[in-house]
């Protein structure tokens, strides 16, 4: 049946008029809002704490540049809407028309008891589109109950209140920035048009308005001064002129919230329809909007020095406070996650201080400012300041401007052509116009123009405010940004709510009422459970001890217990690079107290090394070819027989890149490196710490399950029926790297019923592709090792997928669920049941408990599947670590698909304990291990392409390359040699 004609929302409707476009903002107010979280108080020289000011008089432009056209309109010309009707679509219409768009559910509806009967009915990924797992039950019901507070806020909405869809074309095409003045002077100039309503703009193409405007089509004209931002080679002539710019709305959807309403009540749990997301995306806009106006926006987060003041980091970077915002589905009906933020901007200072704090070679060059720089500081100077916004301190100007790269010549030697064709020496042109004498005459000047030359040194340039930090951040700015980040919960939760009641929070504008919003200025409040930690398997000279972690951070220490697994280390060699003499001397006295330190574990390090300690400069770590002779020479020297090679640097080095790819791929040793300012700390833990990651490298484990998996969840394991975890990761390049390939990562389980011991696969693939493109030959070889160990295939498969955001959940399901599918073609008639679980750490959920605990976080264990989690789907936030620095993060697990039919309860058991199996301490970690293995894994994957010797500038020219990662060994191949 057709849909029925909707009325308009009459109440508001527009009456036929005529407005018009003639008029314009002056100079001053457009650059006021233009940049109102750039340059909006220059009169104490710094905008927003920390900007340069033009305080200088208003002087020509600063080089001829191309002249650009304009369409030429009568005076007072008037613009009329163009008012058009087209046919509102059907319901019929609007659906899809190919029908595999469609999303069929029916395996949902499948009861699956045998595991035979499941995995029979089990639906094809290829063919059809996959239902995410729907929660089994009502929730878990094991462990003590906690009450907590959520930083989820309850978004009441009324299900009849209409919202109007519009898409918006803007020509020519403006910048994000450029185009919300375009929808705020429309709106603004023309609010009868729009009915006195306040409609909302995503920046792009979208507008949601609460009423219907009387025209489904119209055509407008807007005058804007002219900026850069409209334009790269402006004169002049142009630059104190309006430019036109023409808006084509038109409406495309009309929606309600009935039907988000009825899947957030759950009136028809057997229907399997998504939720829509049309209206959560526009919902989501609306709580954006005021924050857009007023703060600096970074992807879901928005900043502002008046959140509590900007902080230098130093190497030209300021971190600036804000807070993360997104509207969640959850049981309890709608909700605004909200949460503390913290992000690196560039420094808005001049062009040269910047680079003096930013790069060691231009710290001296103000006293040296004749100073001629090498091509190689040249290139470090570009790739540091391409594409960076600037703006010119000598001449007054409305105009922002992209550095697209340097002069080859230095500003002494640059000569341009006039209007006229006369040929002009720069430095003589800035003297002759500005009356200004160029100080930096040896440096090159910043291109500010694609096309033609146009050039300005670098002195009379300032770095734009509001620009994010892309660059990777040092050891000392990373410590420097935690540490402004890092609140106890009571303070964070304070903050939190400060931006809640706060002019620059989600609540601080009008959109919410105008759509008939109300947010819930209180955090939600909701209870937890806490699991009970397991009993834990350990080594006490021969036989079996165990142990059940007590204390209020679950932790425990092997003062009088040993390791459950030691190895025995007889050949094993130690390296230095660099080191004063002093420190070198100390590395006999580390090889006692190391010894010494794994005797007491259970593990054995024989007191001799195979060779003499062999002492390098740090030299060879920068050289590869001479780093991979020394190592061979050291393998050999030992009849390439080497366990263990433990190697102590003097500092952190790149060299650490090429030394762990020489010794896994091409050599064949275990590896274990240290700093020799860690040698000197009189603390035990150090050496404690290095003892059991060695063991673990060579092959041991540090703890097992006291009470083994099938003992705990005897319903789905059995001792003779095998169980493999998986884990899988991706890691990505660089946000300024547009060339390096991605890098998967899987790892499983390949002992039962332990299940603590680990194998790996690495490729690398397509430059930031997420989706695992090799997971099927991947998971056949983990598979095949897993037979050689069990001389069984195993019976059921657990996948634990990091890395994968919500949006993705339909995609990585249907393609990497058949994958593992696939894999299983190795091995005819083998089907196992498989259950794929989501694992995301990169989320804003925080908890807070009502009642008093240590250092104010969540207990080891707290777990919560109600209120804050998915209506409908099999998700749960499991805090498994004790949070030593600022708020504890729990870890959201979505399972996706579910095979083998886990109760709540089993399954965050089954998670729970295994984070009690890293091998590398003696706590639980807040990740499920197969996740953690999984990123370390990509991670030594990742190392294997930095090379020393292939390190250089991307350009956006470079097409995006997939390098083949170098072969592991075969010894080191089946060892935890990642972890």
């Amino acid at each position: 049946m057709e849909e029925e004609e909707q009325q308009p929302n009459t109440s508001r409707n527009l009456a036929p008029e005529t407005t018009t476009f003639g008029g314009g903002w002056s100079q001053q107010s457009l650059f006021s809002y233009q940049h109102h979280h750039y340059l909006l108080q220059l009169q104490n020289s710094y905008a927003f704490g920390f900007g340069y000011a033009n305080r200088l008089q208003i002087f020509p432009a600063l080089l001829p540049l191309p002249s650009v056209s304009y369409p030429s309109f009568p005076p007072e010309h008037r613009f009329e809407p163009r008012a058009t009707h087209f046919r509102k679509q059907s319901r019929k219409q609007r659906s899809p028309s190919n029908p595999s768009q469609i999303q069929d559910f029916s395996a949902e509806k499948e009861v699956c008891t045998p595991r035979q009967q499941c995995v029979k009915k089990a639906v094809d990924a290829k063919k059809t589109a996959l239902a995410v797992a729907r929660r089994p039950d009502c929730g878990g019901v094991e462990g003590k109950v906690i009450t907590l507070l959520a930083n989820h806020f309850l978004v009441k909405f009324d299900p009849t209140q209409k919202i109007f869809h519009y898409d918006v074309e803007i020509s020519p095409h403006p910048s994000k920035e450029v185009a919300r003045m375009i929808k705020k002077k429309f709106v603004l100039e023309n609010s009868k048009a729009f009915c006195n309503c306040l409609p909302v703009y995503d920046g792009r193409r979208t507008i949601y308005s609460p009423v219907e405007f009387q025209h489904d089509m119209f055509e407008l004209y807007i005058k804007l001064p002219v900026t850069e931002e409209m334009g790269d080679h402006l004169t002049e002539e142009h630059s104190n002129k309006d430019k036109i710019f023409k808006v084509n709305m038109k409406l495309v959807s009309k929606f309600d919230g009935e039907a988000v309403s009825s899947y957030l009540n759950r009136e028809d749990d057997s229907s399997c329809s998504p939720l829509p997301q049309e209206y959560i995306h526009a919902l989501d806009v609306v709580l954006r909007e005021s924050s857009t106006e007023k703060c600096l926006s970074s992807g879901r987060s928005f900043y502002s020095s008046l959140m509590g003041g900007a902080r230098e980091i130093g190497g030209g970077a300021v971190a600036l406070r804000g807070f993360f915002q997104s509207i969640r589905p959850t049981q309890q009906g709608l909700a605004l996650n909200v949460d503390f933020s913290v992000t690196a901007f560039h420094e808005s200072i001049g062009v040269i201080p910047y680079l003096q704090k930013r790069l060691e070679f231009m710290q001296d060059i103000s006293q040296k400012p004749a100073k001629i720089l090498s091509c190689k500081e040249k290139m470090q100077i570009e790739e540091v300041l391409k594409n960076m916004r600037v703006f010119v301190c000598h001449r007054e100007t409305l105009q922002r401007y992209r550095v697209y790269g340097l002069t080859e010549e230095a500003a002494d030697n640059i000569w341009f052509p006039d209007r006229d064709g006369k040929n002009l020496r720069l430095v003589q042109y800035f003297k002759d116009h500005y009356d200004y004498d160029v100080k930096f005459r040896f440096l090159p000047c910043l291109r500010i123009s694609r096309r033609k030359p146009c050039y300005v040194p670098m002195e009379l340039c300032v770095v734009c405010e509001g620009q994010k930090f892309l660059g990777k951040l040092s050891d000392d700015q990373t410590v420097k940004m935690l540490k402004m980040g890092c609140q106890k919960p009571r303070e964070r939760k304070a903050i939190i709510d400060g931006f809640m009641e706060g002019d620059l929070g989600p609540t601080s504008g009008d959109q919410a009422n105008e759509f008939k919003l109300h947010i819930s200025r209180d955090m939600t409040q909701l209870t937890g459970r806490i699991l009970q930690p397991p009993k834990l398997k350990l080594g006490n000279g021969g036989n079996v001890r165990n142990l059940t972690p007590s204390r209020h951070d679950r932790q425990w220490n092997l003062f009088d217990s040993h390791v459950f697994e030691g190895i025995r280390i007889e050949r094993w060699a130690i390296l230095s690079f660099g080191g004063t003499p002093d420190q070198r001397s100390s590395i006999t006295k580390f090889m006692n107290l190391l010894s010494d330190k794994c005797e007491q574990l259970g593990i054995f390090l024989n007191k001799e090394t195979v060779i003499s300690p062999v002492f390098e400069p740090m030299h060879i770590l920068g050289n590869p070819k001479l780093l991979e002779s020394k190592l061979k020479k050291i393998h050999i020297a030992s009849r390439n027989n080497l366990q263990l090679l433990i190697c102590v640097m003097e500092r952190k080095h790149k060299g650490y890149a090429d030394l762990k790819r020489i010794a896994e791929t091409i050599i064949g040793i275990v590896s274990q490196c240290c700093l020799y300012s860690n040698l000197g700390k009189p603390s035990s833990q150090f050496t404690a710490n290095l003892a059991l990651k060695i063991n673990a490298k060579v092959g041991g484990c540090t703890v097992a399950l006291y009470n083994s998996l099938p003992t705990q969840i005897p319903r789905l394991f059995r001792l003779d029926e095998p169980v493999i975890f998986l884990g899988a990761d991706v890691t990505h390049p660089h946000p300024l790297d547009d060339v390096s390939p991605s890098i998967a990562a899987v790892v499983g389980s390949v002992n039962w019923p332990a299940a603590n011991k680990y194998v790996s696969r690495m490729r690398s693939q397509t430059h930031r592709q997420e989706m695992i493109q090799d997971l099927s030959a991947m998971v056949a070889e983990i598979l095949d090792d897993f037979y050689q160990e069990v001389s069984k295939l195993p019976e059921r498969i657990i996948f634990f997928r990091d890395g994968v955001s919500e949006t993705q959940f339909q995609k990585v399901l249907q393609q990497e669920l058949q994958s593992i599918r696939d894999s299983f073609l190795k091995f005819p008639g083998y089907n196992p049941p498989i259950t794929f679980a989501v694992v995301q750490k990169r989320h804003h959920t925080r908890l807070f408990p009502t009642e008093h605990f240590m250092d104010g976080n969540v207990p080891p264990g707290t777990v919560v599947d109600s209120v804050i989690t998915h209506p409908k789907e099999f998700d749960f936030y499991l805090c498994s670590h004790w949070g030593i620095k600022g708020t504890s993060r729990p870890i959201h697990y979505h399972i996706l698909w579910d095979e083998n039919q886990f109760t709540s309860d089993e399954v965050q058991k089954l998670v729970y304990n295994l984070c009690y199996t890293f091998v590398r301490c003696t706590k639980p970690i807040s990740l499920v291990p197969p996740a953690y293995y999984a990123h370390l894994a990509a991670y030594r994957g990742r190392l294997y392409l930095d090379r020393c010797e292939s390190i250089s500038s991307v350009t956006v020219s470079s097409s995006p390359q997939t390098m083949p990662l170098p072969k592991l060994t075969e010894n080191i191949k089946k060892l935890m040699f990642y972890c």
